[in-house]
C-alpha cells in the first residue's frame, strides 16, 4: 500500500496539534505542517515543518510542488467573530482565498481536500441540523466559511467539508483554552464565572474531530458531513458538567445571556447536528460528555508527567 501523503495547514491550532499528534501514530502516513508562527508543537520530529502565511498563495503553491501531498487536510482559519467582522479584508483572504486556490490546487492534482467548516454557516433557528439543510450565516466568520464551502464544490475536487461545533479538549500547548478547560480552571482557583445559558450547542471532543478528519482521509470521503457530539446543550449546561466531573462548586456558576454580552444577533442561537450521515458514511461515532472528561482527565496527567521529565 503506497503511503499517504498529508499537509496539515493550521498545525499550531487546537485541531492541528491534535491531528499531528494523531497522523504521526500511523506509520503508514507522510505527515507535512504549515502554520504561520513558528511550529510550538513539542513533537517536532518525524515530520516536516514549514512556517507558511497562508495569504502567501505562491509559497503555498511551493509547498505543495515540493511535498506533493495525496490529502490536505485544511484547518487554518480565522475564526474570531469580532476580527472577521472588523477586518473583511483579512477574514476573506484566510479563510476563503486560501481555500479556494487549495481547491484549485486539489483539481488540478488529483489531491483529496478535507476542509474545516462550522455550524456558524447556519443561522440557529432551526437547528439542531442537517448537512442539506439551509444556510443563513449572521456573521462574517460563518459567511466566510460558506462561502469557502461553495468556492470548494464549485471547484470539482475531491473534497469533505466537515462542519463542527464548539470544539473541546487538551493539547500540549497550553496557550491554547477552550470552553471546558476555562471552566475547569477557574473554578479550581475558586473564582466565580458566568456562562451563557440561552446558546445551545452540540459540543466537539477536539479527538473526535481529528478521528473524523482521518476517516475522512482514509476513505476519500467527498461532501459534507456534521461532526460534532449528539447531545446538544446550553453553554451554562456545559459548564455546570465540568463542575459536577471535577467536583467542583456548581454555585460558582452564574448565569448570563447572549444579549447581555452582545452576542444576541451576531451568533447563532441554537445550533447542533443530525450525526446520521457521518456515522453510516464516515463510521464517526462521538464520544459522549462525561467519557471525554474522564479522557481528558488523563491527558492532563500524562502531560504532568512529561513536563517533569
Amino acid at each position: 500500500m503506497d503511503k499517504k501523503r498529508i499537509l496539515v495547514t493550521g498545525s499550531n491550532g487546537f485541531l492541528g496539534h491534535k491531528l499531528t499528534e494523531l497522523i504521526l501514530k500511523n506509520t503508514n502516513y507522510d505527515l507535512c505542517c504549515t502554520s504561520a508562527s513558528v511550529n510550538r508543537n513539542p513533537q517536532n520530529e518525524g515530520y516536516k515543518f514549514q512556517q507558511l502565511n497562508l495569504i502567501d498563495l505562491e509559497g503555498l503553491g511551493r509547498l505543495i510542488d515540493e511535498f506533493q501531498p495525496t490529502h490536505i487536510i485544511h484547518s487554518a482559519a480565522l475564526s474570531s467573530v469580532e476580527v472577521c467582522e472588523n477586518d473583511p479584508v483579512l477574514c476573506k483572504a484566510i479563510n476563503v482565498d486560501s481555500a479556494t486556490f487549495l481547491a484549485q490546487r486539489c483539481k488540478e492534482q488529483d489531491i483529496h481536500l478535507t476542509f474545516l467548516s462550522t455550524d456558524f454557516v447556519f443561522d440557529g433557528q432551526h437547528g439542531p441540523y442537517k448537512e442539506e439543510d439551509t444556510c443563513s450565516p449572521v456573521n462574517a466568520y460563518g459567511q466566510s466559511k460558506l462561502d469557502a464551502e461553495q468556492e470548494i464544490r464549485a471547484s470539482g475536487c475531491s473534497a469533505a467539508i466537515l462542519r463542527t461545533i464548539l470544539v473541546y479538549g487538551v493539547i500540549a500547548d497550553k496557550k491554547r483554552s477552550n470552553l471546558v478547560l476555562w471552566a475547569k480552571n477557574k473554578l479550581e482557583a475558586g473564582e466565580a464565572i458566568k456562562a451563557v445559558s440561552d446558546q445551545w450547542r452540540m459540543p466537539t471532543w477536539v479527538d473526535d474531530l481529528a478521528a473524523a478528519c482521518l476517516l475522512a482521509v482514509e476513505k476519500n470521503a467527498e461532501g459534507i458531513y456534521h461532526i460534532s457530539s449528539d447531545t446538544l446543550f446550553s453553554v451554562k449546561e456545559v459548564v455546570e458538567q465540568v463542575a459536577d466531573y471535577w467536583n467542583l462548586d456548581r454555585n460558582l456558576v452564574g448565569s448570563v445571556t447572549a444579549a447581555e454580552i452582545g452576542q444576541a444577533t451576531n451568533r447563532p442561537r441554537k445550533t447542533g447536528f443530525v450525526l446520521d450521515k457521518a456515522k453510516a458514511e464516515l463510521g464517526y461515532n462521538p464520544t459522549p460528555l462525561r467519557a471525554t472528561f474522564e479522557r481528558i482527565e488523563q491527558q492532563i496527567k500524562e502531560l504532568e508527567k512529561q513536563n517533569e521529565r
